[in-house]
């Protein structure tokens, strides 16, 4: 890994003050986000951030991959997240100051620090979850999980069909065409000219977006004739063993088209059209699943499905997998219910997932009571989990849901980060790891501090 830097020192001398650390309180949050960083630095658990070296950065000395986080993660954790902001912040905000240690990287080396580590930031949220495990938080008891859909870098209005995409990329091949045409003629053919006009430029990008657009609509088609294929062959199956076939025959698989109003977004392609409470969105479903006693987040995902219900088999593997084991409960609402992921209910983990609507539940509560008498042997999975979350303990234990997942979901909005600034799945995946990292440090911050006081 390269080593040329330029010297990042916080306790190098100025005037006024004379050191930097005396810039800031002891028990301030940025003191706490550079010790922290720091801490982990010198564990080696950050080794993710630093460029291997290269040719191209043996020469100049770039700026230290440790402030550069420590910046970022102060931003994000106060909902700072414009890379033109914060660029500003480092000239004139002294908590800023004191992090880059008076160095002031522009906006386009913070902007390109989080591309090029978007891969790493769920690393960072696994670092700052084990401190939190060691400080005697989120000890795996019962947590929460649920699903926000968060408004990506891209509008509705920019959903097209198959048809509108393909048109529109034949007008830019076309205008393209022209160009070249009236190139050849003012340069000759040989001839390269100046270089190609902003306006063909961005027209570049938009051609490519629009092109990853309609690949996901093919997919979209290929996946539908592919479950076709698959109908085929079970009925095949069935034919052969004498088996009573039901139903219409199924369309055979190249006769299957995608559905001429299906949509995709020509500005984020990789984004979903999401249903929320407040309309319509375009963006992602971001996942979490928080500890219901100190709402600490112990997994989190983001996911282009629009619905939770084939979400809670991965949070549970991402939560065995971050923390090395498995929650005595799982609590969810009614998005998560159907009869697989009751399956997924074992020795080591109870489930408690709402079958209908909350105030469903509380109506039925209401008119009937809690249950009665000896479970019937003909209960299904469903009359089991609706029995359950009507008794007292399954009450007690739903109850934490709304003073835990929901309140998070609730910060994360109040310290503004409502939207996804960067765009596609890994792009939202890595934004989604800053807010729960962020959120985390806050918790062990305020923490710590409550302790000491």
């Amino acid at each position: 890994m390269t080593s040329n830097f330029i010297r990042y020192d916080q306790d190098q001398q100025h005037l006024l003050p004379k050191d930097l650390s005396e810039w800031v309180a002891e028990d301030s949050l940025e003191q706490f986000v550079s010790d922290t960083i720091d801490y982990l630095d010198d564990q080696n658990r950050l080794e993710t951030f630093y460029p291997e070296e290269t040719d191209e950065n043996r020469g100049r000395p770039q700026f230290h991959p440790v402030m550069l986080l420590k910046v970022l993660v102060f931003a994000y954790a106060q909902g700072i997240r414009s890379s033109r902001k914060i660029d500003r912040l480092l000239e004139r905000d002294v908590a800023f100051r004191f992090l880059a240690a008076n160095q002031q990287p522009d906006f386009r080396t913070i902007s390109n620090f989080r591309k090029d580590h978007r891969q790493d930031f769920h690393h960072l949220f696994v670092e700052i979850l084990q401190m939190c495990r060691q400080a005697g938080m989120a000890q795996m008891g019962d947590v929460a999980l649920d699903g926000r859909r968060v408004q990506g870098d891209a509008a509705l209005e920019q959903n097209r069909t198959r048809e509108q995409i393909e048109e529109e990329i034949q007008e830019i091949l076309d205008e393209a065409a022209e160009v070249d045409v009236e190139e050849d003629e003012e340069y000759g053919p040989e001839n390269r000219g100046d270089e190609l006009p902003e306006e063909l430029q961005n027209k570049e990008s938009r051609l490519k977006r629009l092109r990853e657009a309609k690949a996901k609509l093919d997919k979209k088609e290929q996946i539908q004739k592919d479950e076709q294929a698959e109908k085929i062959r079970q009925r095949e199956e069935e034919t052969e063993s004498g088996e009573t076939m039901r139903g219409r025959k199924p369309t055979p698989p190249e006769e299957v088209e995608l559905d001429e109003d299906t949509k995709a977004n020509t500005t984020d392609p990789e984004s979903q059209t999401l249903k929320t409470q407040d309309g319509w969105k375009q963006g992602y479903n971001g996942q979490a699943m928080v500890d219901c006693d100190s709402q600490v987040i112990v997994a989190q995902d983001v996911t282009t499905d629009a619905n939770d219900v084939k979400q809670l088999e991965p949070m549970l593997d991402e939560c065995e997998d971050v923390n090395g084991q498995l929650p005595s409960a799982v609590l969810g609402d009614a998005g998560y219910w159907s009869k697989e992921n009751a399956e997924l209910e074992d020795e080591q983990t109870e489930l408690f997932i709402a079958t209908t609507k909350d105030w469903k539940r509380r109506k039925e509560l209401r008119e009937n009571g809690p249950p009665r008498g000896p479970i019937p042997d003909s209960a299904g999975p469903k009359e089991l989990m609706e029995r359950k979350l009507r008794t007292k303990r399954g009450r007690d234990i739903y109850r934490k849901r709304g003073q835990s997942v929901e309140p998070v979901f609730g910060q994360h909005v109040n310290r503004g980060l409502d939207r996804f600034m960067l765009r596609g799945e890994d792009g939202a995946a890595a934004e989604w790891s800053l807010f729960s990292a962020t959120h985390n440090l806050l918790k062990l911050w305020r923490t710590r501090w409550e302790s000491a006081g």
